[in-house]
């Protein structure tokens, strides 16, 4: 019974801040930085390997791409446009890789996906999502 009353206490408490959000994905109510206001898309984070969206268009169909930068638009139901320091790219986010998670287009996000050079214009496929 108590192992029982705990699990329920638990569930419940690791439910709770998913329940606050509203709903998922890009809440359009703040506009990006600027691009002479971008550093790259960094704020305080390092890492070894840095990719912007110049060098991932010149990727081969396919290829793992690792960006940092905000979302400025909805296209469409999982299109976004993204831009960091370099240029624009569209997106492709399936509601389940946000986790529930919200963000403007002021926040920093970070984000894996492959390449998709047959789509055109060429577009991510993002399968992890992170918010800075």
């Amino acid at each position: 019974m108590k192992k029982a009353i705990l699990a329920s206490l638990l569930a419940l408490c690791v439910s709770s801040p998913a329940l606050a959000e509203d709903k998922p994905g890009l809440q359009e109510d703040k506009a990006p930085p600027p691009p002479h206001k971008l550093d790259d898309g960094y704020r305080g984070i390092e890492d070894a390997r840095t990719m912007n969206v110049e060098h991932a268009k010149t990727m081969h169909d396919g290829a793992t791409v690792t960006l940092h930068g905000n979302i400025t638009k909805k296209l469409g139901s999982d299109v976004y446009r993204f831009q960091d320091r370099t240029g624009e790219i569209d997106v492709m986010i399936p509601e389940a890789v946000f986790q529930g998670k919200q963000f403007s287009p002021d926040d920093l996000v970070r984000f894996s996906g492959s390449l998709d050079k047959k789509h055109q214009p060429p577009q991510v496929r993002v399968t992890h999502f992170q918010k800075q």
